[in-house]
């Protein structure tokens, strides 16, 4: 390859070019330098190196097979429902994907190096066409479309930057629109958040789930970004999932686990600072400190009949109210 150099950040940069707008090639080649400066300050490729990056998407044995007719003015996919993202991994990126995988094997004694292996290895077996051949069966929301709204978030994040969001309530009718300054990204349930400074509502644990209901977004250039002076390490230490109602209490929540469930929790507990207590007819008990909230009571509802709160009488009363009305569901 004539330049391997940021070789998929501007792939992916041209892919999105030609599926969602028209281009001459100076235009093209202006707008690729751009974004590979905000990436990498001092960056740019040359006529020849788009040029060759070209014929990389149109080549269908070596390169991509992208719809995108030679010797012509304008450029843009004759067919927009293309992505170089469906394709899969060119020959030399499938190298550098294993030589990636071997580099990371030197690590394997770094806390960090089993996320890190699990994913490569997802990414591979990505790359299967044949399900009989698939070795990996993972949990993952196939509808899930929020996923697109990850990596720019992330990279306002990194950049600080101020955001004007778009966000429709499924009871709206029209969108709301707010100034935003994201702080932090947080999965729960197979689905992503962002947190940070609702400047509009003035509010600083405002959460968005990055999902159909957040219709777009926009960077305010010109607008100073607020840095957050929140922990959010033990912000979420001391809660269930993602919601946090206003004027929450930490309480002590004590649970009973009946049917050997206890020893389920404890190998994939839903609250990361549980402790088991000592005295010997409790130890079907754990406890931790903990909010109130609804992703709690969903959690405990999944254990049915095999666990049972023992206090705060709060949560006790949720747990009672969920039995009452389900019981009225099966009561025929």
């Amino acid at each position: 390859m004539a330049n391997s150099k940021h070789a998929h950040l501007r792939y992916n940069i041209i892919d999105y070019c030609l599926r969602h707008k028209s281009f001459k090639f100076e235009e093209l080649l202006s707008y690729v330098n751009i974004k590979l400066a905000e990436a990498y300050p001092g960056h740019g490729i040359s006529k020849r190196t788009l040029r060759d990056d070209l014929k990389v998407f149109r080549d269908e044995e070596m390169g991509f097979g992208a719809p995108l007719p030679d010797n012509i003015r304008i450029l843009k996919y004759t067919d927009t429902s293309f992505s170089i993202a469906k394709k899969p991994l060119l020959e030399y990126e499938s190298y550098l994907l294993m030589a990636s995988q071997q580099l990371l094997e030197r690590f394997e004694n770094h806390p960090k190096y089993e996320k890190l292996a699990e994913a490569l290895i997802k990414f591979q077996e990505e790359e299967h066409d044949n399900d009989r051949s698939k070795i990996l069966f993972y949990d993952h929301n196939e509808e899930y479309k929020g996923i697109k709204y990850l990596k720019p978030l992330y990279l306002a994040i990194k950049k600080k930057q101020v955001l004007e969001i778009r966000y429709k309530g499924f009871k709206d009718e029209v969108p709301n629109v707010y100034e935003f300054h994201p702080h932090i990204l947080k999965q729960y349930n197979r689905r992503w958040f962002v947190f940070g400074f609702n400047k509009t509502r003035n509010t600083s644990e405002w959460s968005i789930p990055l999902d159909e209901r957040l219709s777009d977004f926009t960077i305010l250039n010109a607008v100073e970004y607020i840095d957050s002076s929140i922990d959010w390490d033990n912000f979420f230490r001391t809660m269930v999932g993602v919601v946090r109602p206003n004027d929450s209490l930490i309480e002590k929540v004590v649970l009973k686990f009946n049917n050997g469930r206890g020893d389920y929790f404890k190998t994939k507990p839903f609250h990361p600072d549980y402790e088991e207590f000592f005295e010997e007819d409790k130890n079907d008990q754990v406890w931790f400190e903990s909010i109130i909230n609804k992703e709690l009571v969903q959690q405990l509802l999944s254990y049915g009949k095999d666990v049972e709160v023992i206090e705060p009488e709060t949560l006790k009363r949720q747990m009672r109210d969920h039995s009452n009305i389900m019981q009225r569901f099966y009561k025929n």
